[in-house]
């Protein structure tokens, strides 16, 4: 794991590294310097042997002046005791000398199992000198003192130098164990220095430790507490700050998160709650998902009557893209869990997903969720991010596409009442006019191809979208519902109409889309909006591009665009059908007079867009025609 200084874990185990760090480099030093002071015995001790060699050569000279032989029996025997440990004393001397110069201490000196490495500061190192050299010139001075004499050394005037000289000798060893005595304490000092200063940092670092457990832990977790406690008490809007640290900083995001999520279900309930059709829901659902992770497109799609195969029912997108609602789609046998579409596959959904640039979609089988006629539906949800959904993200989108099921249920309902309501006032009206046969279905066919068509290229293709072109399909059979208001010596009168007839028959747009109007303003009071199309349709199919139409006059594009479709398909049936005072017209008469009257009594464009889709339109016409 990488090192982040931001991580909790990564301080804590700082600051407790450096704790113990400090403890046990305390410790160590404690340790070595009291080795080092069993050190400071053994030298101590030889300092203070020095000090005792000199005292000694000095006290015994005095006693063997006092005593001296006066034959040659006892000369001899001063030889073998006096002289002798004379020159033990001075031998022993030296070599402690010598180890004191050369700061190593052998075993024969100190009685350990191996030299002894000094050290020395300063003071002692410069009193070490003048103790060696006056011990040098002493050593040397006695050398003269004995001098070679063919009877012996001459005892007596060496006894005689070191009562003389011996003094200066006694002095420099005196200040060398003191010098090594200040040393020592000096280091004991030191030690005691240490020990305080070390329990001082110890003791700042663990109020600064403490300090910053409570900033960077019991603080926020107070703060997360409290809010839990207002999220608990419906405050879904409040967020935690994101502490420093890593590890408190995830928990806090964490809790933000999950607040937002609340709080997105909450607002999403709402919003899907005032939304009439599949394409309100799709749209709240995927704004409201985006909030906290990635959704470009989200679909609805239903089993068709081919095992395998699913019809794309509805969908919502921010990309760019070629889908086209009522698309069938053959799909692998899929679980009843959620699973991840491989978007490499060749099967039309990955490829339709892909080339609208989604990296990765997620599938969601959906059991209980009845479209239409009680098929089992799929919710898809893709994303640009080719990494975007994580199992934890798959997990959330499973639990949340439960709870927005019944929302999808209840816009479906809404949307099938509306169709059903529409269908039920088109047959009433078609009902008056019993001359149009399968009027209404065809020219509401029409329309849609109309609609599709401009939605794909022209002048008005950023006005047109999957749910106008649904609109138009169910709307335009409610063209002439405002016949349903003329009397029916009128409406049914097989010969032509006087003048004061026609202009009560043109009356009919204005009932009709007066009637709409007021059903629209029945639903925008509960927030809804239904109906404004068909009442746009009903109130303006009759008025022509040049202006000469009617009820209004109105002219050009301020004639509602589903007006001018429903216009230009309503015309084409009209001609292509047999009336009692007709007979059908050729499909090309027909087309000849739709295009004469481009720019009079039709809009242009969509004369351009019906000619365009001719095959289609064609396709209708010769399965449903009338003659």
């Amino acid at each position: 794991m990488a090192w982040r200084p931001t991580s909790l874990r990564a301080q804590l185990a700082l600051a407790l590294g450096l704790f113990f760090a400090l403890i046990a480099g305390t410790v160590a030093y404690t340790l070595y310097q009291l080795d080092l002071r069993r050190h400071d015995y053994v030298i101590l001790n030889l300092a203070g042997q020095l000090r005792v060699i000199s005292q000694h050569l000095v006290d015994q000279s005095r006693r063997y002046l006092t005593d001296t032989p006066d034959d040659y029996v006892k000369y001899e025997r001063d030889l073998k005791l006096y002289y002798k440990d004379l020159l033990a004393q001075q031998e022993h001397f030296e070599k402690i000398i010598k180890g004191f110069e050369e700061r190593r201490l052998d075993v024969e000196l100190t009685g350990r199992s191996d030299p002894l490495t000094c050290s020395w500061d300063g003071p002692s190192r410069s009193q070490l000198g003048t103790t060696a050299a006056v011990w040098r010139g002493f050593r040397g001075g006695l050398k003269l003192a004995l001098a070679d004499d063919p009877d012996g050394p001459r005892l007596i005037s060496a006894a005689e130098y070191m009562v003389r000289e011996g003094d200066d000798l006694i002095r420099a060893t005196d200040k060398l164990a003191n010098a090594f005595q200040r040393m020592m304490e000096d280091k004991l000092d030191l030690i005691r220095l240490i020990q305080w200063a070390t329990g001082a940092a110890g003791l700042a670092l663990l109020l600064l430790l403490l300090s910053g457990l409570t900033r960077q832990v019991v603080r926020p977790l107070r703060a997360t507490q409290r809010g839990f406690e207002r999220v608990a008490r419906g405050d879904f809007s409040h967020r935690v700050a994101l502490p420093a640290n890593r590890e408190l900083g995830a928990m806090a995001e964490s809790f933000n998160n999950l607040a937002d999520q609340i709080n997105s279900l909450f607002r999403l309930n709402a919003r899907i709650n005032q939304g009439t059709s599949l394409d309100d829901t799709l749209g709240f659902v995927r704004e409201e998902f985006s909030r906290f992770l990635p959704v470009d497109w989200v679909g609805v799609l239903t089993a068709a009557a081919t095992p395998g195969d699913w019809l794309l029912e509805r969908f919502d997108t921010r990309l760019a893209t070629a889908a086209r609602e009522g698309e069938c789609h053959a799909l692998p046998e899929l679980p009843d869990s959620p699973v991840l579409l491989d978007l490499n596959a060749n099967d039309s959904l990955a490829t339709l997903l892909r080339e609208a640039g989604c990296g990765s979609a997620i599938v969601l089988p959906q059991p209980r969720q009845k479209v239409g006629a009680s098929a089992t539906a799929l919710l898809v949800f893709a994303a640009t991010d080719v990494a975007a959904y994580s199992p934890e993200r798959i997990e959330f989108l499973a639990n949340l596409a439960g709870q927005i099921s019944p929302a999808l249920d209840r816009t479906v309902v809404v949307e099938t009442l509306v169709v059903a309501a529409v269908s039920g006032l088109a047959k009433l009206a078609e009902s008056r006019d019993p001359e149009t046969g399968d009027h209404l279905f065809r020219m509401a066919r029409y329309s849609a191809i109309i609609a599709e068509e401009l939605g794909r290229s022209g002048p008005y293709r950023d006005l047109i979208d999957a749910a106008f072109v649904r609109a138009i399909l169910q709307f335009a059979p409610m063209h002439d519902i405002g016949k349903v208001g003329i009397a029916d010596h009128i409406l049914l009168k097989p010969g032509k109409l006087d003048a004061a007839e026609f202009a009560e028959m043109q009356r009919h747009p204005v009932i009709g889309g007066e009637v709409l109007r007021r059903c629209e303003a029945q639903v925008n009071a509960l927030g809804h909006s239904i109906f404004r199309i068909g009442a746009e349709i009903a109130d303006a199919h009759h008025e022509k591009f040049d202006g000469s139409g009617y009820p209004h006059r109105l002219e050009g594009e301020a004639i509602p665009l589903a007006a001018r479709i429903v216009a230009v398909a309503d015309v084409f049936d009209a001609l292509t059908s047999k009336r009692p005072y007709k007979e059908a017209w050729p499909v090309e008469r027909a087309l000849e007079t739709l295009h004469q009257e481009a720019g009079r009594h039709f809009d242009p464009a969509v004369v351009a867009a019906f000619e365009r889709a001719l095959p289609k339109v064609m396709a209708i016409y010769e399965l449903h025609r009338h003659v």
